[in-house]
This record gives structure tokens, C-alpha cells and sequence, in this order.
């Protein structure tokens, strides 16, 4: 497992850098400048299992000619071999914060199939001039406010507006409610996620997920610690060979689910 940008290999680096440039190919002008957040920016990077998670701030709005040129060059890039999410954002979406936030423009492989079809049709179904707005950023943004890093272009807190405590925790709420239903389903995913929910809201940190789950195998009850190591150990190999009973995962989803409730 990679720690972070400072110590990743020098292919993923590569990787990052090259995209980054083709970024400012298409944009051009409008570009301010390219963040990370996650755990590329936050240490616990698995190139087997993470996202390379990426905020582009612009001067402007992206024009949907560009629009599509991004969805071009993100279909070529990602899981080519490692995945990005990543959204655009213009300095005047993100000057009048609101929540959930507006953006210029997002990818992830969750929407893969989707641009391929607008794409290979000539529709405009998914890629357009529509200003869409996503509860996530609001998460996405507080964490590149305090772990974030700098790829290019204008310093941190120059660029993001201070999200406002409660918008914040909606964001991450969205995602820790999934995981109380999704738990035996994805059972690496919402353990740790839960954990930086569980962790932030009693001691006010924001976590990677490795982080969380290094937390967890020192604070919570012993009997809950074995499932939290078994989480923590499978996200940095990046394997999913660990099996987990769902009456371990559902004794560590109600006491976190407890704790969490009692901190609201």
C-alpha cells in the first residue's frame, strides 16, 4: 500500500501530472487549480482498491464542448489502471456556497456507461449545460480544506470557502446512513467508513479511511476490535479475502450506530 503523494511510486505521480495537463489542454484559461483530497492527500492510498480523488476549481463555467472533451479524456483515464472521481468546480459556484453544491462538471465510473452512450450517440442526455448538485462536495471540501493538497494553481484557502459545520455533517450522514443498510454487502467500505463518522463526531477529526480503522482497533470494545482489524487489514492489501460473519458486522454497525446517535 502507497502512504500518500509524498511517498506514492513515481508512475502513479506520473499518472496524476499527465492528467492534470490534459486537463488544462481542454479548459485552458479557466483553469485556477487542481486539488487532491482522500486518501492520496490523506495517507492509506491502496492503488488496488482506491479512487484518486481530484477537485479542479475554474475561472469560469466549462463550456459543454469541453465538457465532452472531459468525458473523453476520463474515459480514456480512468481505471487505466486506477479510478478517478473528480469534479469541477467554478470560483463562483464555490463564492456562493450553498449546499448541496452546484457543479461544472463530474466523473466517476459510475457514470461511465452513461457518457459512453451520450458520446458514441451524439445525445446529450448526461452531458450537458444542466447545472447539476451533489451533497458530497460538501465532505469533499472540508477534507481538501484540512488534508487537502495543492497539485497546481492558487493555495487552499485562497480557493475554498469554510463549509459550514452542519453541511458537512449532511454530507457525510448521506454516505454513513447507506452503510448502516449496506454493511454485510460491503463490509470493508462501511466499517471504516463508519468509523470516521463515529470518530469525527467524537473527537472532531477528519480521517482517511486507514486512519479510522487504526483508531478503531485502540477505542472500541474489545470484543468489536478483531472485525475492525480484519477491515483495516483488507483495505490496505487491497484483497478481499477476509470473510466476515453478519453477526460480527451488525454487533460493530449497532454500536457504532449508538454512538453516533448519542453525539448527534
Amino acid at each position: 500500500m502507497s502512504d500518500g503523494w509524498k511517498s506514492c511510486p513515481t508512475e502513479i505521480k506520473d499518472f496524476i501530472l499527465q492528467m492534470k495537463e490534459r486537463i488544462k489542454e481542454i479548459i485552458d484559461d479557466k483553469f485556477i487549480g487542481f486539488y487532491l483530497h482522500g486518501s492520496l492527500a490523506m495517507g492509506g492510498f491502496n492503488p488496488n482498491r482506491s479512487d484518486i480523488d481530484v477537485l479542479v476549481v475554474t475561472d469560469k463555467p466549462i463550456r459543454l464542448v469541453e465538457k465532452r472533451n472531459l468525458a473523453r479524456l476520463f474515459l480514456g483515464y480512468s481505471s487505466s489502471p486506477y479510478p478517478i472521481e473528480v469534479s469541477f468546480l467554478s470560483k463562483k459556484q464555490l463564492m456562493d456556497w450553498q449546499h448541496p453544491c452546484p457543479f461544472e462538471f463530474h466523473f466517476s465510473d459510475y457514470w461511465r456507461e452513461r457518457y459512453e452512450t451520450d458520446l458514441f450517440q451524439g445525445t446529450y442526455q448526461y452531458i450537458n449545460e444542466v447545472i447539476q448538485t451533489d451533497p458530497d462536495l460538501a465532505a469533499h471540501i472540508t477534507i481538501t480544506n484540512y488534508r487537502g493538497i495543492c497539485i497546481e494553481g492558487k493555495p487552499v484557502d485562497e480557493v475554498f470557502p469554510k463549509v459550514p459545520l452542519d453541511d458537512y455533517l449532511s454530507s457525510i450522514m448521506g454516505d454513513y446512513l447507506e452503510c448502516l443498510e449496506n454493511i454485510a454487502e460491503d463490509p470493508i467500505y462501511c466499517s471504516l467508513n463508519m468509523l470516521r463518522v463515529f470518530w469525527f463526531l467524537d473527537e472532531g477529526v477528519i480521517s482517511s479511511k486507514k486512519e479510522a480503522g487504526d483508531w478503531g482497533q485502540k477505542n472500541l470494545p474489545l470484543k468489536l476490535r478483531n472485525t475492525v482489524r480484519k477491515a483495516t487489514e483488507n483495505y490496505a492489501d487491497g484483497k478481499d479475502g477476509c470473510s466476515f460473519e453478519k453477526l460480527e458486522l451488525l454487533l460493530l454497525r449497532d454500536y457504532i450506530a449508538g454512538k453516533v446517535q448519542e453525539l448527534l
